[in-house]
């Protein structure tokens, strides 16, 4: 690494998570202590004795015994020290996992502990692959390879800077010892494959944008921004209260509802992409699918918004509609949605169909609303904007809650939806079908090519359920003849 006199402020020392940070570096020191901590030893690594060596089976059995969990919840806290580069392996240095076995791993020295706030910069990171190519002799791995060709594009006009540190570097590191130096470089590699990972690996030192602001500091509050606090508190002990049991009962009901659709809580069939780098799950989840997955299926039944938020539930509700001759407060719904997140310039337009179509007097899919919403909303349009509409979007769409939605669900087209629903196996993959998953993860499709995908089926289904001229069609079939 270069030395630097002085350290560069990105803001790091105002990110929320420095505090965590400083915790587990507390953790880290308890675990090193000579009497209490983790029993390190001498390990041959390949023919190099290093010292100081731990295993993951210890480490684990240490957070077990400290912090008095399962072994499930100790496999989690360590593999968290060894994401963010408190503890590195020294076999598989790419795999940021601590493994409840006999895999060895060691202590980072705390000069690249993240909380030291070091900024990996492009110039670092050019000069420690630099002196890779030089030890390797040109023999980099794959990533190394593409970042190292990267930089040397990006950094040309001080590349000869670069190799003439990484040289000095080279040279000062071989009058060490080659055990010394054995573990320099394993620290120094595992700095950099946390800081700088493979490409479509995550990372746990990822964060959002610094801060512009120091949260510690009082600020001064005018006396105007008293004034709208005083209001904002007069009107919150006005607002009517809700009994803490019933937040509670609904909060309980909520969560024993959508426990088995988490995650988080319950695996996801057939596996879980991000665990498993397998995409099943995805395209059998996609947008619009021809057979949906009985989990999806059951959660059409959770609410009407989730149904409605499901393309594939619209679909199917739009079908029992379709048989009851009762589409048009569907219809007027997604129209108003449309017209609520499109573009501006089709505004006026938009609110012309609109009208004609669901609110005029004779409108061939006149919706049925109380006489002072359609006013309301009829005055509306005369200067139309994105929420003329929601009072009669508000009012159909309880409509629809309250009376066609529980009557869907008791139709035969949702029952006939349940039957062909699919229930996949999960899938059980050994450790090489895993490693080949990896190896073989492609790109999935891009938004946009879903977005014009949707927007096609939407000006199909658009042209199918428009009013068809008789005049035209008949006009049309005199010229034939």
């Amino acid at each position: 690494m270069t030395i630097r006199t002085a350290r560069p402020d990105r803001g790091q020392h105002y990110r929320p998570r420095m505090h965590c940070l400083k915790k587990l570096e507390t953790f880290v020191v308890e675990m090193q202590d000579p009497k209490s901590g983790v029993k390190g030893s001498e390990q041959k690594l390949n023919v190099t004795t290093i010292p100081h060596v731990i295993t993951g089976k210890d480490v684990i059995a240490w957070v077990m015994n400290k912090l008095k969990n399962t072994q499930e919840e100790a496999e989690a806290v360590a593999t968290m020290l060894v994401a963010y580069g408190y503890i590195y392996p020294l076999q598989n240095h790419k795999k940021l996992v601590m493994c409840n076995d006999a895999t060895l791993y060691r202590f980072q020295t705390p000069y690249f502990w993240p909380a030291e706030k070091w900024v990996a910069e492009d110039t670092d990171y050019a000069i420690y692959l630099a002196k890779r190519n030089i030890r390797k002799k040109g023999m980099l791995e794959a990533y190394e390879q593409v970042h190292y060709n990267h930089l040397h594009e990006w950094l040309n006009h001080k590349w000869d800077f670069i190799v003439m540190q990484a040289t000095e570097q080279y040279k000062a590191g071989k009058e060490r010892k080659k055990p010394d130096r054995v573990v320099f470089e394993c620290q120094e590699r595992a700095y950099w494959i946390v800081n700088r990972p493979p490409r479509r690996t995550h990372s746990a030192m990822d964060s959002g944008p610094d801060r512009l602001i120091d949260p510690t500091v009082d600020e001064k509050i005018s006396f105007d921004q008293y004034r709208r606090m005083n209001i904002f508190y007069q009107q919150a002990i006005m607002r009517s209260k809700v009994k803490s049991s019933v937040s509670l009962g609904a909060l309980v009901k909520f969560m024993t509802t959508h426990k088995n659709h988490d995650p988080f809580l319950a695996p996801c069939l057939p596996s879980n992409p991000w665990q498993t780098d397998n995409d099943t799950y995805w395209t059998l989840n996609m947008r619009r699918v021809d057979v949906p997955t009985r989990m999806r299926v059951e959660r059409w039944s959770f609410s009407f918004f989730e149904l409605l938020s499901d393309l594939g539930g619209r679909d199917d509700f739009k079908l029992f509609l379709k048989k009851e001759f009762s589409g048009e407060n569907l219809a007027f719904w997604e129209a108003a949605e449309e017209m609520k997140w499109g573009t501006a310039s089709s505004m006026s337009s938009k609110a012309e169909t609109i009208f004609k179509t669901f609110l005029a007097p004779g409108a061939p899919r006149w919706i049925n609303i109380d006489g002072r919403t359609m006013g309301l909303t009829v005055k509306g349009l005369e200067h139309p904007h994105r929420y003329v509409l929601d009072a009669a979007q508000t009012h159909v769409f309880l409509l629809m809650k309250k009376d066609t939605f529980f009557r869907y669900l008791k139709s035969p087209v949702y029952k006939d939806m349940q039957k062909k629903a699919l229930n996949p196996e999960p899938h059980n993959f050994s450790a090489a079908q895993l490693e080949q998953n990896t190896r073989s993860r492609g790109l999935g499709i891009h938004p946009i090519i879903l977005w014009q995908q949707e927007e096609e089926e939407r000006a199909k289904v658009a042209l199918a359920s428009a009013p068809v001229d008789i005049k035209a069609m008949m006009s049309k079939v005199d010229r034939k003849k």
